[in-house]
């Protein structure tokens, strides 16, 4: 483990590590705050495809391709958060999701209703909305 850990150093200051270390925790524990607050205030029919979204529509356009682009970078931040806490400390899947749903590309309202249509995952969410005190999430029936 010594010579690993030198290896490590070898490539890597100390200064680095610890900040990473410090980034880690501060994400796990940010994580576990932000998660839960986004997907208790969802509607119950976020995720149900029947149900048309319209983002900012009542907003100037050029107030709403800036919240588009924001909203998107935001989105990209959040999926690859969930990626990197797939191998490490974190809600990974739900961070994942959370940054689906932020992000617009084409066919995203079925690959999010085909996430949390996971039988786990939507388990999961609908545990935490109970708790708050929040009707559990409806999805689409599959054709």
């Amino acid at each position: 483990m010594d010579g690993l850990l030198a290896i490590v150093l070898q490539w890597i200051p100390v200064d680095v590590l610890i900040g990473l270390t410090v980034a880690s925790v501060v994400g796990f524990i940010g994580t576990l705050i932000a998660i839960p607050l986004i997907l208790v205030r969802l509607p119950a029919d976020y995720f149900d495809t029947r149900i048309p979204r319209h983002w900012m529509k009542d907003h100037h356009p050029l107030l709403r391709l800036v919240g588009q682009v924001v909203k998107n970078i935001v989105g990209a931040v959040f999926f690859l958060a969930g990626f990197a806490m797939l191998f490490l400390p974190g809600q990974g899947l739900l961070t994942m999701l959370i940054g689906v749903s932020l992000m617009d590309f084409p066919r995203k309202r079925e690959l999010e209703a085909k996430m949390v249509g996971n039988p786990t995952l939507l388990g999961v969410i609908n545990t935490m909305r109970h708790k708050f005190h929040k009707p559990p999430l409806t999805l689409a029936p599959d054709p």
